[in-house]
């Protein structure tokens, strides 16, 4: 299920977005992804993350950004 890849949790990494059971940020994906990286390339760095965790976390993202919600979501965040 897609819900059961990131964990937030105050006593791993100070609450910091995570992928389940791991220590690895979500934003380090996406920071890999930024700098021409491959999801390959993240996974050999990474290996407790799985394919499967990066293909539902970028599902999520991709719902996320083409929701009807994304200009409300995103004044509130620039607030």
């Amino acid at each position: 299920m897609k819900t059961d890849v990131i964990q937030i949790d105050p006593e791993v990494l100070g609450g910091t977005s995570v992928f389940k059971d791991t220590r690895v940020p979500i934003q380090i994906l996406f920071d890999h992804l930024d700098n021409g990286l491959t999801i390959e390339d993240f996974l050999i760095s990474f290996p407790t993350v799985t394919h499967q965790q990066v293909r539902a976390v970028l599902d999520i993202a991709e719902t996320i950004l083409s929701s009807n919600h994304i200009v409300e979501w995103y004044e509130s965040a620039a607030r």
